[in-house]
């Protein structure tokens, strides 16, 4: 069971949060985009190089401290192939490392479409007689709001696998209940997706009580998070809204089981960036990343025991 080597990863470094890789150019300290812009100019080839330079040393930094890293593919994208590349160098680095590895990418298709995007993220794709790894991930998010045939095929690959998934449940950004807070018979809409995604995964429970399809369930929404811990007993969640967001480690505190188990709490710019507030122009940026995680992890800690 996947979510089970992710508990493992947890309970090894008391420490249930992820880092999220989601860098810009102007995230990139100074003297790293710079040495990446002479070597290749202002080019697309030169961002993407700078920030694979600025993950890597990140993952130097982290990888004793977070047990998992999620790469959001958006920022990759904008760079093109190039991007791309720098990303599947990102998550083969990341497995180097022993970190364990979410794509953070969010598709949402049915059918053969849905089919390719999971063969690509978490499977493998077929040449000749050959069966090829691409991007590898250990983890992928998708959005299955599209229904059972968007999340089935995602499902099936992390079965064969050995890998599992995130739905978008309940999401943390403001406009969220727009949608997902709309009433559908006796229940609101992000509960029947919750309920969607516990009975596609009722089948498939690991030895800590968590299937392989996980749900996204913001910080930002408490009281929802709450109801939905107790709702979905037997669903990982991807927490994401601690930090820049407005999410506490008291609200995230309601993701967990009694045993400090079930969740991963995300933070993405609140590290990656913390080198920004220290005044040393970003050649610290390692230090400043590793005690900004350090430091979720102790906030964390004050509400969450680990067992």
């Amino acid at each position: 069971m996947s979510f089970d080597k992710l508990q493992e990863l947890i309970k090894a470094k008391k420490n249930p949060t992820v880092a999220g890789l989601d860098p810009k150019p102007e995230y990139v300290p100074p003297h790293i985009l710079r040495a990446s812009l002479d070597k290749y100019g202002e080019t697309l080839e030169g961002a993407a190089d700078a920030i694979l330079q600025f993950n890597k040393g990140l993952m130097d930094a982290l990888c004793d401290v977070v047990p998992a890293v999620k790469p959001q593919s958006a920022y990759y994208e904008r760079l093109g192939w190039q991007g791309m590349r720098a990303l599947e160098e990102t998550i083969r680095y990341a497995r180097e490392k022993g970190l364990f590895v979410m794509a953070d990418v969010k598709r949402g298709d049915i059918g053969s479409t849905a089919q390719a995007y999971s063969d690509a993220w978490l499977g493998k794709t077929r040449v000749g007689s050959a069966d090829l790894p691409v991007f590898d991930a250990d983890c992928l998010t998708i959005n299955g709001y599209m229904g059972s045939d968007t999340i089935l095929p995602f499902l099936e690959t992390c079965r064969v696998e050995d890998k599992c998934l995130f739905t978008l449940v309940k999401t943390s950004n403001p406009g969220s209940g727009e949608l997902q807070d709309m009433v559908a018979g006796d229940r609101v809409v992000y509960q029947v997706m919750g309920d969607l995604v516990q009975r596609l995964g009722k089948d498939d429970i690991g030895k800590y009580g968590y299937s392989r399809c996980g749900a996204v369930v913001g910080a930002t929404y408490p009281s929802d998070l709450r109801a939905l811990r107790k709702r979905l007993e037997h669903t990982f969640f991807l927490v994401p809204g601690y930090g820049a967001q407005g999410g506490t480690a008291e609200d995230v505190r309601f993701a967990f089981d009694k045993y400090g188990r079930g969740a991963i709490i995300n933070a993405s710019r609140s590290i990656m960036c913390a080198w920004q507030k220290t005044g040393h122009d970003g050649q610290d940026y390692q230090d400043a990343a590793r005690a900004a995680a350090e430091a979720m992890r102790d906030d964390i800690k004050q509400f969450v025991t680990i067992l």
